[in-house]
């Protein structure tokens, strides 16, 4: 019996701990960062990092090959037309020259002595001494001659360029942007050797991501969109889109953009000079813009938690982000004025959860004494 009474006692207890197991605590009401979304915090510029480039850029190479004795400049120099940047090795082609020159002395004097026999053959024929067949082959001796002395003229004039050719020379003003050989190496013709960048306009080159580049298009007519700003200077300058690349680089996915500073600025700015493009969107485009810890990916999606003031409740809002302006996020798509937006830790909420708004306790403080300074003066005042 009082084995019975022991294993119901034994069996009661174990309900109880079992039972005591599966009550579960009620989740916390988390305090929350909120801002209310409001047509005050649009904002309509993007920047977009840029670089300051020479219209126009050159890779200079030899028109022959050969061994490269000489470079007359380094990256940074200032040249001028008709300048000799680099040079090569001239022996071989002088020794091309030279039997060039020899050959069209062999074919002149060939010329000369075929042209003598023929004037003479053209004399016994009108005397009646040789045949016209024979004076005929005398010509055509001539004829042969005359195009072999064309050709060793020709050949000659190729020599002589080929050895001008051992010279580098630019035919722009600008500056030297890039080394590309050294001397002591053997370089084949057309194989770039120096860059030049050729005095004139400047262009601020940046990329745009691809969800962009159509907007930038839409906006390249319109004047006074788009403006630059140097490292270092907080003036703006006015800047026009000349150039959109028309495929998307294999690599970042982005969209080159050209765009031109004008006669006037380009003389004022250095070549490599860093730059933001500030791009001002047209005021019918909706834009907010939220702190960057308000946003939350999720299944390859930006969200932002909003407050349902109703029930404290948050509930996951899909947003369009278009970038970032320092440490907030620029949206474009998803809000509308009024909303309460979660500010500060969006990765421990859960849709549905309960919330209260955050009340920072030195504010909380200061209104508790002022309020308590208030009443002890209505007291006093009675």
């Amino acid at each position: 019996m009082r084995h019975s009474v022991l294993l119901s006692t034994i069996a009661s207890a174990a309900l109880l701990t079992a039972c005591a197991k599966t009550e579960t605590t009620p989740e916390p009401i988390r305090a929350v960062r909120t801002m209310t979304v409001s047509t005050d915090s649009a904002a309509g510029v993007f920047e977009y990092a840029a670089e300051v480039r020479a219209r126009t850029e050159s890779r200079l190479g030899f028109r022959v090959g050969g061994k490269l004795i000489r470079r007359n400049v380094d990256a940074g120099a200032v040249v001028k037309a008709g300048q000799v940047l680099a040079q090569l090795d001239p022996q071989d082609l002088r020794l091309g020259q030279d039997a060039a020159r020899a050959a069209l002395v062999a074919a002149q004097v060939n010329f000369d002595q075929i042209n003598a026999d023929f004037k003479r053959y053209k004399d016994l024929r009108d005397q009646g001494f040789i045949s016209s067949a024979d004076l005929e082959r005398r010509e055509t001796a001539l004829k042969s001659a005359k195009a072999q002395l064309d050709q060793a003229k020709a050949q000659s004039s190729v020599q002589g360029n080929q050895t001008a050719y051992a010279a580098l020379v630019t035919d722009v003003n600008g500056v030297i942007t890039g080394v590309e050989a050294e001397p002591g190496a053997v370089v084949a013709a057309g194989t770039p050797v120096l860059r030049l960048a050729q005095d004139g306009p400047r262009d601020v080159v940046f990329s745009v991501p691809e969800d962009k580049v159509g907007l930038v298009k839409a906006m390249a007519a319109q004047p006074g969109r788009f403006k630059v700003r140097l490292w270092g200077n907080a003036q703006a300058m006015p800047a026009t889109i000349r150039e959109i690349g028309a495929a998307a680089d294999p690599v970042t996915r982005t969209f080159t953009v050209k765009a031109d500073l004008g006669a006037e600025a380009s003389s004022s700015v250095r070549l490599g000079q860093t730059a933001t493009m500030l791009v001002e969107l047209p005021k019918t485009v909706g834009i907010n813009k939220l702190p960057l810890s308000a946003l939350k990916e999720e299944q390859g999606h930006t969200i932002v938690w909003m407050v349902d003031k109703t029930s404290m409740t948050v509930r996951p809002q899909p947003v369009q982000l278009a970038g970032a302006d320092g440490n907030e996020a620029i949206i474009t798509g998803g809000l509308t004025p009024g909303q309460i937006i979660v500010t500060a830790g969006v990765h421990v909420l859960n849709p549905g959860q309960k919330v209260k708004f955050y009340v920072d306790p030195n504010v909380a403080a200061a209104a508790a004494a002022a309020a308590a300074s208030a009443n002890a003066t209505a007291v006093t005042i009675k």
